[in-house]
């Protein structure tokens, strides 16, 4: 059985640019990686993807929002993540349960347990193995994502500067909750020292199931 390593973060943490460059060195060392994200990954996961982010359904109910992400979470599941894992491939995620935990559950006040109990009927017990969260100021994550000029501006980066600064303490909260699955990573950093430290959780993790 291989691993599922997610990435978590809020907008501009930089963790999709670090999940790439992840990807490239476990490669280079022989391991099998699988590289996707949430929502997302597979064709009927990135169709739900382009109706929850897209900046004209601004009118989107926040349960509506919650299953969405449920939905796209489970079929992808299903169809990528579940059949990697069995092959012994390492899946590098970008967003999970988390995610949803973190934004729909703490940062639309739906509750981090309801949204937790949707999810968990998605998954089943397809918890992460691993999980990485990128922490950074969002006045500084938004300030890289107007920079970024390549980069999609969907719905969530429209969100109000409050809106940002709750999900990061929804996050923080999972991290109180699940210490030893959640590892922290100042991703204030230059993206060099953001990789090194990451790399290094990763090979930790890698070296305690070895055991």
């Amino acid at each position: 059985m291989g691993y599922l390593i997610t990435l978590e973060g809020g907008e501009g943490s930089g963790k999709t640019s670090i999940l790439k460059l992840m990807a490239d060195i476990l490669g280079q060392q022989g391991h099998q990686i699988v590289c996707t994200r949430e929502p997302g990954g597979i064709e009927i996961a990135e169709q739900i993807r382009g109706v929850i982010l897209d900046r004209n359904n601004s009118s989107m109910d926040p349960r509506t929002e919650a299953l969405l992400y449920a939905a796209a979470r489970r079929q992808h599941l299903v169809e990528k993540v579940i059949p990697a894992l069995e092959a012994g491939k390492i899946v590098l995620c970008d967003r999970y349960i988390d995610s949803s935990l973190a934004y729909q559950g703490y940062a639309r006040g739906l509750g981090i347990e309801e949204i937790y109990t949707v999810n968990k009927f998605a998954i089943d017990d397809y918890m992460p193995d691993l999980t990485l969260y990128f922490d950074v100021e969002p006045k500084v994550g938004l300030a890289r994502i107007e920079k970024d000029a390549g980069r999609e501006v969907n719905r969530l980066d429209v969100e109000s500067m409050k809106f940002h600064e709750t999900v990061r303490e929804g996050y923080h909260i999972l991290v109180g909750q699940y210490p030893e699955r959640i590892q922290v990573i100042d991703a204030g950093n230059s993206i060099e020292k953001v990789l090194e430290d990451a790399l290094a959780v990763v090979a930790d993790f890698m070296d305690s199931r070895k055991n």
